[in-house]
């Protein structure tokens, strides 16, 4: 069973590798869902890492109704991360309706190519997951990372059960959202062959001056950074070696 490890900066992406993932899904502002990584990081993280790099491609957080700038965004998104050395990018675009936007994620698709494509959590915003399902698979994506429409992937364990079971092969479902090595045993059941979770803890800030009264607004304070935890990524990978 493949890990997937999802890393919001070079040295979560650096933790993954050491920790022994095949693969990481690089991205920005985790704490927002994730956004697309910079030119600086991919390049980085491409040059420090041999394992393999997906890149989330979403221009701003929030929902996946995109307008014509925002898609015009995406496609050159794309080929950033095509142009870097990527091996697969990570996106997903829907209607106002709550269907799968058939018709402009299969331009990306093809766009991505040879890059592999994941359709990422879009898919769990949807109002039909199995209508989503076959939507996704015609537009030849390699894979769906799904919480099975919960908040975890828990939660959603049911129809993540089902999601694989009606695929029968055709893309792959990897299960992700709130794993770890507490529960990823009960994931390993469903006949996922990947899964994808952070492992991350909180980072004291090496800052030793603090400004008295000063923030950004960051949810976990502003002297915090959210970073890959090896042990934690080592503790999953133990579990599912053994299954």
């Amino acid at each position: 069973m493949l890990l997937e490890i999802c890393a919001n900066s070079l040295q979560s992406a650096i933790n993954a590798q050491k920790a022994g993932a095949q693969r990481i899904e690089l991205c920005e502002n985790l704490e927002q869902g994730g956004t697309t990584p910079s030119y600086g990081l991919l390049a980085q993280t491409r040059k420090h890492l041999n394992i393999k790099i997906n890149v989330l491609i979403r221009p701003r957080s929030g929902d996946f109704l995109y307008s014509d700038l925002e898609y015009q965004v995406i496609q050159d998104d794309i080929r950033m991360a095509k142009q870097l050395g990527a091996d697969g990018v990570v996106c997903g675009i829907l209607l106002p309706n709550g269907d799968v936007d058939v018709e402009r994620t299969k331009i990306l698709v093809e766009l991505s190519k040879p890059m592999s494509f994941t359709f990422h959590r879009a898919f769990d915003f949807t109002n039909d997951p199995f209508k989503a399902l076959e939507d996704i698979i015609s537009i030849g994506a390699d894979r769906i990372l799904t919480s099975g429409q919960q908040p975890t992937a828990i939660q959603g364990l049911h129809l993540i059960w089902d999601l694989i079971k009606t695929a029968k092969g055709r893309i792959i479902i990897m299960p992700g959202s709130g794993v770890k090595a507490e529960n990823i045993e009960y994931l390993t059941e469903t006949g996922a062959t990947e899964l994808h979770m952070s492992g991350t803890d909180l980072v004291e800030s090496g800052m030793t001056f603090r400004k008295p009264g000063m923030t950004l607004g960051n949810p976990n304070g502003d002297y915090c950074l959210i970073e890959s935890n090896i042990k934690k990524i080592k503790s999953a990978l133990d579990i599912i070696s053994r299954q």
